[in-house]
Formats: C-alpha cells, structure tokens, sequence
C-alpha cells in the first residue's frame, strides 16, 4: 500500500538539503532510496519536484510518498551449509565470512536463506519472503553460529529469549591497541549515524541501549584478542562499541582506520558461542565454533593463538558438524 508523508520544515532544519532531510524524518528509508524517490518525482517540496541537492527554506512543506513494496520471489539454491543441529523446530549453521544472511536490493542470491529454502522444506514466514527463518542476523563478514526457525512457534519462542537477553552469544574479535582493563562493559546507545544514514554509531539520548561485555584473552604489540558478550543485538553493535571506546576491530573500514590488515578482507570477527532453550521441549543448548583458518593464521602471526583455550579448551565444536 503506498504511503504518503508530509512535514512543514522548521527553522532549525532550514539551509538542510533535502535528501539529508528527508532520510533523517523517515528513518527506515536510506539517503540512496530518498534519491531514488525524488529522482521519479515521489519527493516534492511545495508540490513540485526539486533536487535533491535543494536547501530547504523555513515554511517548505516536504511530501514524500513511499510506493508498496515490489513482491519478490526468493529462490532455493543449493549452497553447502555448516550445519551443527537439526530437529524439526530450528536449525544451527555456522556462517562463513563473506556469506550475506538475507536477501536485500542488489543481491538476491547466494545468501543464507537461499541456502536454507533448499535444505529446509519450510522455514517461519513471520519475517516475510526476504527472512523467512530468520531469528537474527551476523554481518556479511563476520563469520559463526546462528539460529534459524522453521516454524512459527519456534520463531516466536526464540524471539522472546532475543528480547529477554537470555541467549548466549559470545564473540572473538581481534581489536587495535592495548586494551587496559581485563574485563568491561560498554553500555552506550546505539543509533544511526546522523553524518551518514549508512553507518550506526553512539547517538546518547537518541540511540537504542546497547551493552556489550568484553575480556581481554591475550596481547600482542598494538593488539588484542578479545572474548564478547552481547547482552543486546543492535545493528554493528560490537564493531561499533569497540570503535567508540578506541579499539576499533581489525580488518573494519567502516568503524575502523579505513584500510585492510592482516590481508583481511572484513573485519576480524566471529560468533563463536551460541545457546539457547529449545523452544519446544525446553532444553538448553549451547554449541561453539572454530575460528575460520584465515583468522586463526592472524592470531599464529601474532603468537596469540593459545589465547584460544580460555573459550575452547580442547573441544573444538560444540556439536557435531554434517555437511550438505
């Protein structure tokens, strides 16, 4: 269904170019998605089209008329997965790096759920046709243990454990500079960038709370391999967390120094450790990851590698692994 929006712009936005406006007021629509609109004449400022580079005036009435989304059929493709459990109700896959998890515009294929709609013959459609199955996410190249729900039930149950912060997610990250404290915990919002609607960063007042509890499991000249603990889930949150407290995550040119390390491409992060309660019989699971072998050949350079231990011990999966 299209929806249509319209503000009057206040003094304190007057001199704002309109894409900067427009995508700070609707929060959901990125800066490249409110070019696109006023590029087809959908975002008119006093009834008529104007560019997106326009500064807006004190008075200027913004409309912006949103069209229904376009249906989008998801393909089955038959893309190995790492798969530690499997039962009628959830599924555990070990993401590798540069896998992105759900569909988005430009890049419908080759994803985690193209994936699972062939190894699954039915996943929860609570998230609709682009996340079925999805009960949360990892970024494209962060590598590790996520959850998928093949029915409705699991899903819901699944979600509550998300929002009551009862699922365990531990994460090894290799960091930038010596870390001071042993252990810590951030807490500190998070929310869009008001610079750039692409990124997320510390906002105050404004963001979503965030906490994020670190330990330090080894050192090695300006780095530091940490073990994390997230007791929310907000977008980028530990890449973000960990660049705002001035140890940006290793291989991350978004939050971090802007070029590559190690020959990485991405940042050096995984999802080591997941466990939650079985959302139908009440058993709680936990499984654990091994590093990928790039990462680990980092941590080998850094003679960090024994640092290892702390978190795996000398059981290097936590579940038994089936490849299909």
């Amino acid at each position: 269904m299209e929806k249509t929006e319209t503000c009057r712009v206040g003094e304190e936005a007057a001199g704002t170019r309109l894409d900067v406006y427009v995508a700070a007021i609707i929060p959901h629509l990125s800066r490249s998605q409110v070019q696109k609109l006023i590029g087809d004449g959908l975002i008119r400022v006093g009834g008529k089209e104007i560019k997106a580079n326009y500064r807006l005036k004190a008075g200027d009435v913004v409309m912006v008329t949103v069209p229904p989304p376009v249906p989008l059929e998801v393909r089955p493709q038959p893309i190995p997965l790492d798969i530690y459990y499997e039962d009628g109700d959830v599924i555990v896959i070990n993401k590798p790096r540069g896998m992105v998890v759900h569909p988005a515009e430009g890049n419908y294929e080759g994803t985690l759920v193209n994936a699972l709609l062939y190894h699954c013959r039915d996943l929860s459609g609570i998230n609709g046709v682009l996340r079925p199955g999805i009960v949360h996410r990892i970024d494209k190249d962060t590598s590790g243990l996520l959850v998928a729900a093949k029915n409705d039930l699991a899903h819901q149950r699944l979600t509550e454990q998300l929002k009551k912060h009862s699922v365990t997610r531990g994460y090894l990250a290799l960091v930038h500079g010596a870390v001071k404290n042993e252990r810590g915990m951030i807490d500190a919002p998070i929310g869009r960038d008001p610079a750039n609607r692409q990124k997320m960063a510390v906002t105050g007042h404004s963001g979503k709370r965030a906490v994020t509890r670190y330990r330090v499991l080894g050192q090695s000249s300006n780095y530091a391999l940490l073990e994390l603990r997230l007791e929310t889930g907000r977008t980028h949150q530990i890449r973000v967390h960990m660049s705002f407290i001035g140890h940006p995550l290793v291989g991350d040119t978004r939050y971090g120094p802007g070029k590559p390390h190690f020959r990485l491409d991405g940042q050096f992060l995984h999802a080591y450790l997941l466990g939650f309660v079985h959302p139908r019989d009440g058993r709680y699971l936990e499984f654990k990851a091994p590093l990928p072998g790039r990462l680990l050949a980092v941590l080998r350079e850094l003679r960090l590698e024994g640092s290892l231990q702390q978190v795996y011990g000398f059981q290097e999966k936590g579940g038994e692994t089936r490849r299909h």
